[in-house]
């Protein structure tokens, strides 16, 4: 991912992803969801998943991870929040729950000076939106903004990153206006004939930043086989 900017930005997408043992490809269920659509991602930013990718890692078996959350960023005043629990939940039997989960959990309030734990991938204490912390399994610890080698074959970067998602946001509102923000650079007025994006397209986002979570891992440590055709889900989820 990209070095950070030093301006800010806004949106989100969460995406869930099924992973084979050459490939990622998506599932049939992939869906995006709204920035700050609910009353409590507004109040507390920080609750907000930007969007959760994977992809294949530095060889062929291993797998990364990554989720982003926190916008809007201004430079680097924003942290990770100590009292949350952020989640990559992973499905390998195509039912839909969680049969391993990565868990994170940071310490302190500074970006530059706070500290993170990673627990798993191990199996849940608790399905759903549990904050429970799951026991067992490999934990990697260390401090936000380089990158960590843990237990496992288990290699960790958290901190601020250049936000890789790409919208005209402007001309997103023009199009669906109900979604218009009330105040703000993106307020008004709104182009009522607008139809589709602008071609060429506006990247919004670009000098934006967004906090990401970044894990790289043996796919061994995700999956219930070794098989070629191997496959499972992964989602993410913030919760108090």
């Amino acid at each position: 991912m990209q070095q950070p900017h030093r301006r800010r930005g806004v949106r989100a997408l969460t995406a869930l992803v099924a992973v084979t043992a050459l490939a990622m490809v998506a599932t049939a269920r992939v869906r995006a969801s709204d920035h700050q659509d609910t009353p409590e991602v507004e109040l507390n930013p920080r609750m907000d998943i930007n969007d959760v990718y994977a992809f294949p890692g530095s060889s062929p078996e291993r797998v990364v991870l990554v989720m982003t959350t926190s916008s809007p960023i201004a430079g680097s005043s924003a942290a990770f929040d100590p009292n949350l629990l952020y989640q990559f939940k992973i499905d390998n039997t195509g039912d839909a729950i969680e049969d391993r989960v990565i868990q994170v959990t940071f310490e302190g309030t500074t970006l530059a000076t706070q500290r993170f734990t990673v627990r798993g991938p191990v199996a849940p204490a608790m399905v759903g939106t549990a904050t429970t912390l799951a026991t067992g399994g490999p934990v990697v610890r260390g401090t936000v903004g380089g990158a960590v080698s843990g237990d496992n074959n288990i290699q960790v970067f958290t901190g601020l990153r250049a936000d890789p998602f790409v919208i005209d946001l402007e001309q997103f509102f023009n199009i669906v206006p109900d979604r218009r923000p009330s105040t703000g650079p993106l307020a008004g007025p709104a182009t009522p004939t607008a139809t589709a994006f602008r071609t060429p397209g506006v990247d919004f986002l670009r000098p934006f930043n967004t906090l990401a979570i970044v894990v790289e891992l043996p796919k061994a440590l995700l999956q219930t086989s070794t098989a070629a055709d191997a496959s499972f889900g992964v989602w993410g989820t913030i919760s108090r």
